[in-house]
């Protein structure tokens, strides 16, 4: 197949460059001063069976230089949600000449924003279950494999597993994408804002009692939201997202070590990507389009999200500067009570 890769970063990167080391085309979009320096010095991904380097991969700095290279089969979508938007301002001028977007991304709402933006049948819903590091632009180390997920409704579908199973990423087609989305977002929202505007690791955020029972509380909203809207609860690859419904559900004193054990050894000594981007230094953080999403969602149903509606607002402050970095920094108590918690 053919695939145009909608960045380099580390989904892009491990997601396309896997399909590119099992001799699939892939070219990759990406900004002119990445792309210089990836000429230079190429891909280069460890994975399980060791490190591969990719050199002189095939490479586009701009929409229009990457469609005269086509056509394609498939663009793999693997940017942050908050640059989905600007991405498809230029996407809508040449919305005839894209294939269908496997859209990667984090979240539950980008799907919807593609359809828009390019029609319904050009969108092709799946997840990372991966846990993939970024090293350097075009390089990453592939932390822990479990798989990917893709809407099996897509005539596509079939093609694409084949392709992805052959390049070693571990796919299953999910029948419902709408569980398949929400059920990521549930492992997305695991001591991740909390751990950002904390500045604590996920360990230390579920070792704290009143920090665990914030994030039980999220979880609820959440799942509350998703049986509002009939979606069910699914295992994800490597991933059994239904515990999370059984964890919320038992007496703190039982569920919290359990979890706590399965969230460390799913991350591993990772710090969640709110933080990552928090510390970084990123203006913008995802927190919008995932707490925020359960959030929206629950206004629209009338269902109440203070948890997450909360995280949100006070990761958003602190991401913009409208507070201070530190304000909540190893301060549990100020953030629970804040949180009315």
């Amino acid at each position: 197949m053919k695939f145009l890769s909608f960045g380099a970063g580390a989904i892009g990167t491990y997601i396309g460059g896997s399909l590119a080391l099992c001799g699939h085309e892939v070219v990759f979009l990406e900004r002119v001063v990445v792309v210089d320096e990836l000429r230079q010095k190429g891909l280069t991904l460890r994975l399980p069976d060791g490190e591969h380097h990719l050199s002189g991969p095939k490479l586009a700095a701009s929409l229009k230089e990457a469609l005269e290279q086509g056509p394609y089969d498939a663009a793999l979508f693997a940017l942050k949600s908050f640059d989905t938007q600007a991405a498809l301002e230029e996407m809508r001028l040449y919305a005839s000449h894209l294939p269908p977007v496997v859209c990667l991304q984090n979240g539950v709402e980008n799907e919807a924003m593609i359809a828009a933006a390019l029609g319904g049948a050009k969108v092709v819903p799946a997840i990372v279950i991966s846990a993939i590091g970024r090293r350097a632009a075009g390089s990453i180390a592939l932390e822990r494999l479990r798989g990917v997920g893709l809407a099996a409704g897509h005539a596509l579908a079939p093609q694409l597993h084949a392709a992805f199973e052959e390049a070693g990423l571990q796919p299953r087609l999910y029948a419902n994408a709408r569980a398949m989305k929400w059920s990521k977002l549930l492992t997305n929202l695991l001591a991740n804002a909390s751990s950002a505007i904390l500045d604590m690791t996920p360990g230390e955020i579920f070792a704290h009692p009143g920090l665990f029972r914030l994030e039980m509380a999220q979880l609820r909203e959440a799942l509350a939201v998703m049986q509002s809207q009939q979606i069910p609860v699914v295992n994800l690859p490597g991933t059994p997202a239904r515990l999370l419904v059984l964890g919320v559900s038992l007496p703190s004193a039982i569920a919290r070590p359990l979890m706590r054990r399965a969230l460390s050894s799913g991350r591993g000594g990772k710090m969640p990507s709110f933080h990552i981007d928090l510390h970084s230094g990123r203006s913008q953080s995802e927190v919008e389009y995932l707490n925020g999403a359960v959030a929206r969602f629950g206004r629209k149903l009338g269902i109440p999200t203070p948890v997450n509606d909360y995280l949100t607002r006070t990761l958003l402050a602190l991401t913009r500067g409208d507070l201070p970095f530190n304000a909540y920094s190893r301060k549990p108590e100020k953030l629970l009570e804040e949180a009315g918690r």
